[in-house]
């Protein structure tokens, strides 16, 4: 056989191993990822945290805070402009990170009015009311028990709640995932379970819109 074809013939061969390397490493890539993708979604969210927009949007920014954070505060009307900016196609999921000492006691308080379908009002009320519960970074259960009492809530049942234990057992969850996300610090932020390269609005904003392209 003259050289010059098994020459081509061998060199096809190779290619065509090297392609079919190629695509399956790819396949196998992608598979991992989706699959480590899937483990980190099943920790970043919970299925009865409080949801703010579409219960069926496919972008979920997943926030883990803390009422007594200021930058929290700051970033609260920020994330609401995310869900209005893509209609229909994204939504907060909220879950606590009480990292302040006393604000364990407060994020309870959050989780029961969650339960009365109150959560957004109660966390807006404390939000705006910051200083008034805060002392010296140190959250005061009591103080924030106070300012939440202005609100329309079932406060009978709110004080049962507290202590009910769906209630101790959501937070708990939360601080769970916090510590396995190796969160130190809040806000933190995920999007469809990926993390923030960086922290800062424009790196959220760009996160958010790289997934509702990806998704829609």
């Amino acid at each position: 056989m003259n050289k010059n074809i098994i020459f081509l013939i061998v060199g096809g061969m190779l290619l065509l191993a090297f392609v079919m390397a190629t695509v399956i490493y790819k396949n196998h890539q992608s598979t991992m990822q989706g699959t480590s993708g899937g483990r980190n979604q099943s920790v970043v969210e919970r299925q009865s945290a409080p949801i703010k927009g579409p219960v069926d949007a496919r972008v979920t920014i997943v926030e883990f805070f803390d009422p007594a954070c200021g930058t929290c505060a700051d970033f609260y009307p920020l994330v609401k402009q995310l869900i209005d900016q893509y209609p229909g196609k994204v939504r907060v999921m909220m879950r606590y990170a009480p990292l302040h000492t006393g604000s364990d006691e407060v994020v309870k308080m959050l989780e029961a009015a969650h339960l009365q379908g109150k959560f957004f009002p109660a966390l807006e009320l404390l939000f705006n009311n910051q200083r008034r519960w805060i002392v010296n970074h140190v959250s005061q259960p009591t103080r924030a028990r106070s300012i939440l009492n202005g609100m329309a809530l079932d406060h009978e049942r709110l004080a049962a709640d507290i202590s009910q234990p769906e209630v101790t057992e959501a937070v708990q969850k939360d601080i769970q995932d916090g510590q396995s996300l190796k969160i130190k610090a809040t806000p933190e932020f995920f999007v469809n379970g990926r993390p923030l390269p960086s922290f800062g609005f424009q790196q959220l904003s760009r996160l958010v819109k790289e997934e509702v392209e990806k998704s829609y």
